[in-house]
Formats: structure tokens, C-alpha cells, sequence
């Protein structure tokens, strides 16, 4: 698979080391030449550096690792080379107070969609440090990392989730892009909840058997009706 990255920081750097393993073509855009040719160079592989365009242009599928403060203008500047092609957008639009930037607007991936109406903009990989993103893979108490997506577009899809389980994770389908400022939401929550206040996320959400609550023939659910 051809990959075009848009960004040379942190979260271009975390993912694309995963699909350079995996054995994709993987092509670095920035504004800065430099930290193009340095991140590339670091990956080693495939990875070849380039300009915003021209990563945007080889890419089947296309990373926006942007600050979301820039996605929106990049997308609108390079919309014709987008054209059709998987735009995925892994931002986080937390502000002050770990609250949303797009409150009362539309979500950061829908803006993304709306500057660039012909890709097919895929909402992925936005709920993990980028640090996490470096482990190979990430895998907790054996299980891999469930990675949710959310999106419109069926081909467009099935591409990203391939991406994902070439990271070492699991996709889990969220929805359609409608739903990708939920995501961006549950980012804010979470982060308030680790950095704000040291708090374990992952305790909040009972385990899947007992999402819809206790069940009548298990033991809690005996215990209640002894009572």
C-alpha cells in the first residue's frame, strides 16, 4: 500500500514506523524539507521524504498527523490532491480545561471532510499517547489494543483497518464520521481523567459481559433475587 504523511512530528513518526515494518511504501510530507528528510531517513525502508503535495498525491491512503489548529487549511490546500483517496484524521482538539475545541460545532474529522469534500476522511488513532502508538505492538494483559474507527466510505474503511492491524491492534468499527466527534469527546475525557487527575480510565467501563448489567443467572444476579 502507498501511505502519504502529512507531518513530520510525533504521531507521523509513531505510525508510520508501524506500516514502513509492515512493508508499505511510505511517503513523509512536511513544510520543512529538513525534519522531512530526517524523519524519513529515521524510518529507514520505504520511507522516502516530500512535500505536503506530493505525499498527498503517492498516497492510497493518506495519515493527516496535523495539529488540528492546521488540518482544515492543509486539507483546503491540497483538496484536488485528495481527490477519492482515505484521509485519516488522528487529531485531538483539546483545549483549556481538557475540553473540546469544536464544542457546539462539528467534530475536527468533519472539518477535515468539509475542506477536502472528496476524500473519504476515516477518524482513527486519536485515544493513545503517541508513545503508545511506539510500542511494538501495543498489548496489554495480552490482549492487543482495540483501536475504534469511524467513517463512510466501505473501502475506505477496510484500507484503514488493515492499517490498524498492521500497527498490532484490533479495529473496532465506531460508526459513521458522524460519530468521530464522539471520539474526539472521549479523548477529551480521558486525558482530563490520566493528566488531570491521575485517574485509571480504563476502570470506568465494566467488562462486556456486564455492559447491559448483571445477568439474571449469574451469581449477582441470584444474589438479587435471594434478596
Amino acid at each position: 500500500m502507498r501511505i502519504g504523511v502529512l507531518g513530520t512530528g510525533n504521531m507521523a513518526d509513531a505510525l508510520a514506523a508501524h506500516w514502513v515494518r509492515a512493508g508499505h511504501e511510505v511517503a513523509i510530507g512536511g513544510r520543512d524539507a529538513h525534519k522531512a528528510v530526517r524523519l524519513s531517513t529515521r524510518l529507514g525502508g520505504s520511507a522516502r521524504p516530500a512535500s505536503l503535495r506530493a505525499a498527498a498525491e503517492f498516497g492510497q491512503v493518506v495519515l493527516a498527523a496535523l495539529p488540528f489548529e492546521a488540518g482544515a487549511g492543509v486539507a483546503r490546500e491540497l483538496r484536488s490532491a485528495l481527490e477519492g483517496k482515505a484521509l485519516i484524521d488522528c487529531s485531538n482538539p483539546v483545549g483549556p480545561g481538557f475540553l473540546p475545541l469544536t464544542q457546539g460545532g462539528i467534530s475536527a474529522a468533519q472539518g477535515l471532510a468539509a475542506a477536502a469534500p472528496g476524500a473519504h476522511v476515516v477518524k482513527a488513532f486519536n485515544l493513545c499517547h503517541e508513545d503508545v502508538w511506539r510500542m511494538s505492538p501495543p498489548v496489554f494483559d495480552g490482549r492487543p489494543l482495540a483501536v475504534p474507527v469511524c467513517g463512510d466510505d466501505e473501502p475506505a474503511l477496510a484500507l484503514v483497518h488493515q492499517l490498524v492491524r498492521d500497527a498490532g491492534c484490533e479495529p473496532v468499527s465506531g460508526g459513521g464520521l458522524e460519530r468521530a466527534g464522539l471520539l474526539e469527546a472521549t479523548a477529551a475525557l480521558f486525558i482530563g481523567l490520566w493528566v488531570g487527575e491521575g485517574a485509571d480510565a480504563q476502570a470506568i467501563a465494566p467488562p462486556l459481559a456486564y455492559a447491559a448489567g448483571p445477568r439474571a443467572d449469574g451469581p449477582e444476579g441470584v444474589a438479587k433475587h435471594s434478596r
